[in-house]
Formats: C-alpha cells, sequence, structure tokens
C-alpha cells in the first residue's frame, strides 16, 4: 500500500475514533443530565411528602392534646363524683345519727307519756300508741330512708345543676379566649 493510502486509513482512523470517543461523552453527559432530571423530580416528591407528613404530624398531635384535656376533664369529673360521693355518705351518717337521737328522745317521751300503751307488735317489738303519739301516720322506717335519700338526690343534682351553669358561663369565654394546650 502507498503512503497515501496509509495516512488516509489513519485520518479515517482517527476520525472513527474521535466520533466513538464523542459519542461516549454525549452520552455519558446526557445520562448524567437525565439522572439530575430524575434526582430533581424525587426531591420534588419528597417535599410534597413532607407537607403532607408535617399536616398528619400536627393532626396527630392535636388529637393527643384534645385526648390529654378529655382525660384531664374525666378525671375531675371522676374526682368530683367521689367528692359527691362522700359528701352524700357523710350527709347520710349525720341523718342516722340524729335519727337516733330523735328516736331516742321520742322512747323517752313515750315512756315518761301515761298516755302511751305498750303493746306487742308481734316480733318487731314495737312501741304502739294511743291517738299516734310519736310516729307520723303510717311513717315506717322504709318512708323515712326513702325521704333522706330523696333529699340527697336533691341536693346532687342542685350540685349538678350549679356545676353545668358554671360550665355554660365558662365556655363562651373559652371559645374567644382560646383553650390551653398542653
Amino acid at each position: 500500500m502507498s503512503t497515501a493510502a496509509w495516512i488516509v486509513v489513519a485520518i479515517i482512523v482517527v476520525v472513527v475514533l474521535v466520533a466513538v470517543i464523542a459519542a461516549v461523552v454525549l452520552g455519558r453527559g446526557r445520562r448524567t443530565e437525565a439522572q439530575r432530571r430524575k434526582a430533581e423530580e424525587l426531591r420534588e416528591q419528597a417535599r410534597t411528602a413532607d407537607i403532607t407528613v408535617q399536616r398528619r404530624e400536627a393532626e396527630a398531635a392535636e388529637a393527643q392534646a384534645k385526648a390529654r384535656a378529655a382525660q384531664a376533664e374525666a378525671d375531675a369529673r371522676a374526682a368530683q363524683a367521689s367528692q359527691l360521693q362522700a359528701d352524700a355518705q357523710q350527709r347520710a351518717e349525720h341523718a342516722r345519727g340524729s335519727r337516733s337521737e330523735v328516736d331516742e328522745q321520742l322512747r323517752r317521751a313515750d315512756e315518761i307519756d301515761p298516755d302511751v300503751q305498750a303493746e306487742e307488735a308481734g316480733d318487731s317489738g314495737d312501741v304502739r300508741t294511743q291517738g299516734g303519739a310519736h310516729r307520723a301516720a303510717g311513717a315506717s322506717d322504709a318512708q323515712r330512708a326513702e325521704r333522706q335519700d330523696a333529699e340527697l338526690e336533691s341536693d346532687r343534682q342542685v350540685d349538678v345543676t350549679r356545676d353545668e351553669r358554671h360550665e355554660e358561663v365558662q365556655a363562651p369565654r373559652d371559645r374567644t379566649q382560646g383553650t390551653p394546650q398542653a
């Protein structure tokens, strides 16, 4: 082969090599650019998802705060119920003591009263009086107990009504001022 032919072959080989190198470099550049675009798309999706996650976290925190507030309210109501029960028990004890004193006083009055005739009333041992001295007409221990229970229930209802009025007055104030978050 002649020198000119070798030169032409060498030029063709160099041109082919340059074309291959250029294609490889351009291919890498395109692939790198595509990877950059894909990475940016993923970052944008992550930002969008992050906003959604933050909103959900805020909702969860709000729900937890409401649950804590409801639990605190339930605890307060339980404490109030316990206090009301203790008050009712104390009043019942006081009423029983007062009843015992009144019964003892009536028994002494019956002992002193010459018009009272002691009669056996079956196995109960009740003292019957002429003309109905110390026992109210037909009033039994069960009826007195029912009256005491009714009085206690009335007292409880007054307390509950008072608490409800306080809550009704408090509720508008809470809405205008906002409730504190725990």
